[in-house]
């Protein structure tokens, strides 16, 4: 499988190349040069597997060249043998035609893991055949992070700066992460927003005086090899709800478009998805793209739902190229260029055919804390389900999507369950005046010590502490 940036002037590599690579040097993210596509004869010969195995098979096509079947599978049956649950993404009925999809059975309690367990063991598989290390610098909102610090701590081959808004994340996703003690673990806080940390973290990649001294990776949703992984869930779900001979609908809440762009590779590989929903809080820049063509950066508002706290969503890019048609497919250049205005301006209009293309598959909503919140108590009236605030706005486009009729009566619509509750209980509570308990198996998280640093938000001042603290040079 080769892969090629979004902005057209990155050189090709194959699947070990884009995952140790993670942004493309040209500023552009990665992208199959193809999707593979299955029949509806293949989708259905796959019901019935277990997660490990169904897995395996939908990123067989996508490491072609790069893992061998028995690495892959060895891989997946690692990986995915250690979740809290068997079914490692479950489903849950909440009615007649409202289903969850808990993707929070990882260590952190999200659903970040699904993918970064695979991400950790796929780094040291890769790093081990070149004898190099890797210096991976990343940013979160909340659960990023300590998906990421749990699969890679303590790993000989790699050391991870992670960057997160001081202030901006619960108290859970920031212990997750600041109270592993491991050699090659940094916590910086950071003055300012996710947008930010996320904009030192890109700087960084195409800044040649740290990633020429300094071997780096991405652990964030920009890295292809995240994305692959959670495309498996989508077939899971679909698969126990009828396809291929029956669509699913799916909502999403979604704040670096990274989840949602997993359930459009589905679909452009075969998997009959009736829409994707596009569940956004009051940051809600991917509403207005989708709804008005108006992709415009604002000021992030904090609410309830930080890991939706986005005003820049990265993985939006890859949606875009894919819908760049320049008469022959795709075009970077035109990508590239549409991209550098936006990075100058903050602000673009999406083109005819990006709009047109965007429509036949995605729609958005938006919800307000109000919103959110009644969404918290419907589930738990009506189905004994206590979710998270993020969930909720993806439960509460669900459920007003079913009500207008823009997903057609008899099409189950599956509501993305992206964080165990817990990691939000205070704004769980204030809603259905209920405290979930954290499970067993995160431990004692309060009382442990936290180790982190605190920064001020210019991009200088991450930069000096990850070029003063690395201890990883480039093999």
């Amino acid at each position: 499988m080769e892969y090629v940036s979004t902005r057209g002037s990155a050189p090709t590599l194959d699947f070990e190349g884009v995952t140790l690579a993670g942004l493309a040097n040209d500023g552009g993210l990665y992208l199959p040069r193809e999707w593979p596509r299955l029949t509806e004869a293949q989708i259905r010969d796959l019901r019935g597997l277990p997660y490990p195995a169904l897995a395996a098979e939908i990123m067989r096509p996508f490491v072609a060249g790069s893992l061998t079947d028995d690495e892959l599978d060895g891989l997946c049956n690692t990986v995915y043998g250690d979740f809290g649950h068997a079914a490692v993404t479950p489903l849950v009925q909440m009615d007649e035609s409202q289903w969850l999809l808990e993707l929070f059975h990882g260590p952190t309690l999200a659903f970040k893991d699904v993918a970064l367990q695979m991400l950790g063991h796929l780094f040291e598989t890769f790093l081990a055949r070149r004898d190099a290390r890797l210096t991976i610098v990343g940013a979160t909102s909340g659960d990023t992070g300590s998906a990421a610090i749990n699969a890679v701590a303590g790993r000989d081959r790699t050391e991870i700066f992670m960057l997160h808004p001081k202030g901006r994340v619960s108290e859970v996703q920031r212990r997750q992460m600041t109270t592993v003690r491991a050699p090659n673990v940094h916590n910086i806080a950071i003055e300012g927003s996710f947008d930010d940390a996320q904009r030192h973290v890109k700087a960084m990649f195409s800044d040649p005086e740290v990633n020429g001294p300094l071997n780096l990776g991405a652990v964030n949703s920009i890295n292809w090899a995240r994305l692959m992984a959670q495309v498996v869930y989508y077939f899971y779900s679909a698969l126990q709800l009828g396809a291929p001979d029956r669509t699913v609908a799916y909502s999403v809440p979604t704040g670096n478009f990274g989840d949602v762009f997993a359930g459009y590779v589905a679909a452009q590989m075969g998997l009959p998805i009736e829409r994707l929903i596009v569940a956004t809080n009051v940051n809600d820049i991917l509403h207005r793209a989708l709804s008005d063509g108006d992709y415009s950066a604002g000021t992030t508002t904090p609410t309830i739902t930080p890991s939706m706290d986005i005003q820049v969503s990265s993985n939006f890019e890859r949606l875009l190229f894919d819908l760049t048609d320049s008469g022959e497919g795709r075009d970077g250049a035109a990508m590239a260029e549409q991209m550098r205005g936006f990075e100058a301006s903050k602000a673009m209009q999406l083109t005819n055919s990006q709009r047109e293309g965007a429509a036949k598959l995605f729609t958005s909503m938006r919800a307000d804390q109000t919103e959110t919140a009644r969404a918290l108590q419907w589930a738990q009236r009506n189905a004994n389900q206590v979710i998270d605030p993020h969930t909720g706005v993806g439960l509460h486009a669900s459920l007003a999507a079913a009500e207008t009729g823009l997903i057609a009566k008899g099409v189950p619509i599956v509501t993305l369950a992206t964080a165990h509750p817990a990691k939000f209980s205070d704004a769980v509570e204030r809603a259905i005046g209920v405290r979930p308990p954290l499970p067993s198996r995160v431990g004692d998280l309060f009382g442990r010590e936290e180790h982190f640093v605190e920064l001020a938000g210019d991009y200088e001042t991450s930069r000096s502490f990850v070029l003063e603290n690395a201890a990883s040079p480039a093999a």
